[in-house]
């Protein structure tokens, strides 16, 4: 069973309402983790410290109803520290399975980018199949499976670049940047006069979801026309990533698969049964930001991958 696209509208609209209560500014982030979220994706989150990246998805999990889990990376962290491991029970004789806290469904994978490659790997398998491999078994993750990661700009003292094949597993990467004045004060404002951890329940946050309507809204998404024209645009947009001389390396396959996925859950959430142009143009900086590198000489001249990409969307003719 699945629900109508104007349910899943509405669903989307009231889940964006009970974020709205803690979080100031962030509409367009919440925006993405939705999308994110339907099209069954994970997204990756970069801003300097304190700018409630983890707050947002500790409240946007307890929205979604989606059962939380958080690991704060660090360079001493170790793949079992994460997945978990059997361990001998001297009682019984037999060995147990001590499951980590990979083992929900939106994880915040905290400062990601501060523990080494062969710690960050861990989550490959997870987040590509929705699966973990401990000792030969392998244990099913919820279909609802969402790893929304976090890291410190890379200019930050004590981090590690994300190797290429994990970057390609998230379906955006999101720039969290210092507020505005104004957004600034309302944060004051809302959070000033409270001392301690700040909790969702705190700011009137309620469960508006449930897994079976995720599942629901999830399904949803397949009522979503891509027509050729649409589907051929969004694939010339990242065959164009390839092209370009300012680009050492472009996008994967892979960024087209999602870009189109994620194209067609931003329309259900819209309410639409058909995807349009607009919804690849609005989505592509964030699929590809992390995808590309900058050739030396772009990078020697100062140039942005978000300026290349949006320049790549203005030489791509959409269709009409």
């Amino acid at each position: 069973m699945s629900m109508t696209l104007e349910e899943t509208a509405q669903l989307a609209g009231t889940i964006r309402n009970e974020v709205g209560k803690a979080i100031v500014g962030m509409d367009e982030t919440i925006e993405h983790l939705l999308i994110a979220l339907v099209a069954q994706g994970h997204v990756l989150l970069e801003g300097p410290p304190g700018t409630a990246k983890t707050f947002l998805a500790n409240c946007f999990a307890h929205a979604t109803g989606l059962d939380f889990g958080r690991i704060q990376f660090t360079p001493d962290l170790l793949p079992g520290d994460i997945l978990g491991s059997n361990l001998f029970n001297f009682q019984t004789s037999q060995f147990t399975l001590t499951r980590g806290p990979i083992f929900c469904e939106l994880l915040l994978a905290d400062e990601i980018n501060r523990t080494p490659p062969k710690t960050q790997a861990a989550l490959l398998e997870a987040m590509q199949e929705r699966k973990v491999t401990l000792d030969g078994e392998t244990h099913r993750l919820s279909d609802n499976f969402m790893v929304v990661a976090t890291q410190n700009p890379i200019e930050n003292q004590g981090v590690y670049p994300l190797p290429e094949a994990q970057l390609d597993r998230f379906s955006f990467k999101l720039l969290v940047p210092y507020p505005s004045a104004e957004e600034e004060a309302r944060i004051v404002s809302r959070f000033g006069d409270r001392s301690g951890p700040q909790k969702p329940s705190d700011f009137g946050i309620a469960q508006v979801a449930t897994p079976e309507t995720l599942s629901q809204a999830q399904a949803a998404v397949k009522d979503v026309t891509l027509s050729q024209d649409v589907l051929e645009y969004a694939v010339s947009l990242v065959r164009a990533t390839r092209e370009s001389a300012d680009l050492a390396s472009g996008a994967s396959p892979r960024a087209a698969v999602l870009l189109a996925n994620s194209a067609r859950a931003r329309a259900a959430l819209q309410g639409r049964n058909y995807v349009i142009p607009d919804d690849v143009k609005a989505l592509a900086t964030a699929t590809l930001r992390h995808r590309l590198l900058l050739s030396p000489a772009a990078e020697i001249e100062g140039k942005l991958v978000e300026d290349l990409v949006a320049g790549l969307i203005e030489e791509t003719e959409a269709p009409r």
